[in-house]
């Protein structure tokens, strides 16, 4: 969750950019870039966990490059939370510090620094290297502004999906839902027998806005939220209406748990691995957590998966839902140099092995190694990849203004909570939008 005060950071961030104006000495254009390496030490700013698969598997591979090329050094810098982070990101995009490389999603933010030439082309840069076609499509279309222009890198590869507790499933006498309609439904029988519906980390409230992304993605499709947050598609009416209405619903049939708002995402992930909560939406980077020895053996052994429910009248089909390739990595166009360009040559080679080699889903077109001790439930949510549609569900927190989004975000947990009508969740955040927009799209 993003506090008011980086959001008034990164308001004043682009309004200084915007004023700054200009174009860096740097360029945009891999394929201008030649010359010699001279090795030096760059950094990275980044905003993951820094024990994490990406940040091991890079510590790894930076560590060869500079063993063949003496004077190089890699210097990773974290930041303790999001807020933080792209509080400290935003500063220094204002003040023309960014480092050689940095983390950021394709947000309004981001397409700022694009437009004011501070990122590389990673579009042009993968087509130079011949790399492109190593990439999971969807990998890339997640790191894309909404022109198609890719100017970020990605590292991961993880699918959403709604686990659920097999056992009391069968105690509370349901099923996993046929349709969207049908997870409000769950929720009576499954609290009649003392269990939590749905795990919900809600202090971060960007699990809960995903719920919010459901019903019009099924609808109208992933363009739906282009026009949303530009205020050319107002969410009264239609898919935004169906929305926020389906929130209600939820929270009326208490479907959350009592007091979500002040749970976290440890709160979240442990009451579902503990047995108390029947659902919990997250994606496959929890699958360690989902699949761990320690677990009860009455909660391992019952947990499976269902993908996100479709809907009357749906344009996306059941293969297509969430699928996010992380944040990606941006390259300062104003420090891109021959040693930048061939460390990320070496990286993006050595990157796919070494990462599946942990387990993990890599965005590149490598096979997933199982851990030794693979179990069905990794054998299964694996098989998934392959089977993938070619729409992804965009999370709406990394597409509208900040302002925008933190107001609808607070509005959701009222709705969510009772406290507001789906209509004054509605007419807020469509006013939200209405005065912000502009200001980040034009």
């Amino acid at each position: 969750m993003r506090s008011a005060r980086t959001m008034t950071a990164a308001i004043a961030a682009i309004i200084l950019l915007a004023a700054c104006g200009g174009t860096q000495s740097g360029t945009t254009d891999p394929g201008a870039v030649t010359g010699d390496i001279r090795p030096r030490a760059i950094t990275w700013l980044f905003a993951r966990p820094s024990d994490g698969g990406v940040i091991t598997t890079v510590k790894e591979i930076a560590a060869e490059y500079a063993a063949k090329h003496p004077g190089f050094e890699l210097k990773l810098v974290t930041t303790p939370d999001r807020p933080s982070y792209l509080q400290r990101l935003e500063t220094l995009a204002a003040a023309k510090k960014l480092p050689e490389l940095f983390d950021t999603d394709a947000t309004p933010f981001a397409q700022k620094l694009r437009e004011q030439n501070q990122m590389v082309d990673i579009g042009k840069l993968l087509n130079t290297l011949g790399k492109t076609n190593l990439y999971r499509p969807l990998a890339l279309d997640y790191q894309r502004f909404d022109d198609g222009g890719l100017y970020l890198l990605p590292f991961e590869f993880e699918m959403e999906f709604f686990w659920y507790n097999k056992a009391l499933f069968d105690k509370a006498g349901v099923k996993p839902p046929a349709s969207l309609e049908d997870m409000v439904a769950l929720c009576a029988p499954l609290r009649a027998k003392g269990i939590i519906p749905i795990a919900v980390d809600g202090q971060d409230q960007w699990p809960l806005e995903r719920y919010l992304a459901y019903h019009p993605f099924r609808l109208a499709g992933p363009d739906y939220i282009k026009q949303v947050k530009r205020g050319k598609q107002p969410l009264t009416g239609g898919p935004g209406q169906k929305a926020a209405q389906w929130i209600h619903d939820l929270g009326a049939a208490k479907c959350f748990p009592d007091g979500f708002s002040a749970q976290g995402y440890t709160d979240a992930r442990d009451l579902f691995t503990t047995g108390k909560a029947a659902i919990y939406n997250i994606g496959t980077w929890e699958l360690g957590a989902l699949t761990d020895s320690t677990l009860a053996p009455e909660v391992r052994d019952n947990i499976d998966y269902f993908t996100l429910p479709t809907t009357q009248g749906a344009v996306t089909s059941d293969n297509e839902y969430v699928v996010v390739s992380g944040i990606g990595m941006a390259v300062n166009a104003k420090t891109f140099d021959p040693l930048v360009k061939d460390f990320l040559t070496y990286l993006i080679d050595a990157y796919p092995a070494r990462y599946a080699a942990k387990h993990r889903f890599a965005p590149m077109k490598v096979p997933v190694i199982p851990p030794p001790d693979a179990s069905p439930l990794f054998t299964k949510a694996a098989a998934e990849i392959d089977a993938l549609g070619t729409r992804t569900a965009m999370p709406w927190d990394t597409q509208l203004d900040p302002t925008s989004n933190t107001r609808l975000q607070q509005e959701l947990t009222l709705l969510a909570q009772g406290g507001i009508t789906p209509d004054q969740f509605i007419a807020t955040v469509d006013e939200a939008i209405r005065r912000n927009a502009p200001r980040f799209f034009g």
